[in-house]
């Protein structure tokens, strides 16, 4: 074991802490994407299960499951819709179009209607108006949507906003003159039907794992080339020193000077 005694000098040490921390960092990181793996796993089990169910009216008492297709009647209120941001439809930048469906008990349901693209001079387009009268909706739940942990845009706590960075339930509650129930939907269908073509409705969820199963073995394999470099590095050293030791003994030794008369 004197051969590896120079992994106790202080660069040695502090190189095998983070050569170790990055091996951590790693490990850590690919059982995140195993983790967010399992999650589009369970969203995609409960899409398909909503799939096979009954639509149910948005109204209904209770909490009503994400992905279960509601149908609601009522009247558009385009005075309180909102535009949402930095949403794309294959690869072209727009908008959503969040409208208020005003109900008969006073209420409203926040319909996501789909997709608008930007202006050709990037100003903010005037999305098509939705019906004008009594209309009957079917679409998807969908929960409130949160800022996301890291480097998400906010949007302003107050004011009157006509775009948003997300479907934020309660933040656009703060700015309509009535109650908001549940969360919001996104547009299947609308009776009667609207003959423009947009909004584009918001295409269904892919039902694949997507790539994080690929990304997990991608950090594995990198963690697996830090040990294996941290291993080249020191047989490197060892085979060093045990060099620079056979040349120091097979050195010829000074002669010794002779002192006596």
């Amino acid at each position: 074991m004197g051969r590896y005694r120079f992994l106790t000098r202080p660069r040695w040490v502090l190189f095998s802490a983070v050569m170790l921390g990055l091996v951590v960092l790693m490990v850590n990181l690919a059982l995140w994407q195993l983790r967010r793996l399992h999650e589009r796993r369970a969203m995609n089990a409960e899409v398909v299960a909503a799939e096979h169910e009954d639509p149910i009216d948005a109204t209904a008492p209770g909490s009503i499951r994400q992905w279960r297709t509601l149908t609601a009647s009522g009247t558009y209120d385009v005075s309180q819709q909102v535009l949402i941001r930095n949403r794309t439809y294959q690869g072209q930048p727009g908008f959503h179009v969040v409208t208020p469906l005003q109900l008969a008990d006073g209420r409203a349901l926040l319909v996501n209607r789909g997709w608008i693209p930007l202006t050709e001079d990037g100003s903010t387009p005037t999305p098509p108006a939705p019906p004008s009268g009594p209309v009957v909706v079917t679409g998807r739940a969908r929960e409130s949507q949160q800022r996301g942990a890291f480097f998400s845009p906010r949007d302003p706590p107050d004011g009157t906003l006509r775009q948003l960075y997300r479907v934020d339930v309660p933040r656009i509650a703060q700015q309509t003159p009535y109650p908001l129930i549940g969360d919001y939907v996104e547009l299947l269908t609308t009776t009667p039907a609207v003959a423009d073509p947009q909004p584009v409705l918001i295409p269904a969820p892919e039902l694949d794992d997507g790539p994080h199963l690929s990304y997990a073995g991608q950090w594995v394999f990198f963690s697996g080339c830090v040990v294996a470099g941290w291993i080249l590095v020191v047989r490197r050293t060892v085979k060093q020193q045990a060099k620079q030791a056979a040349l120091a003994a097979s050195a010829p030794s000074e002669p010794t000077a002779d002192v006596t008369g």
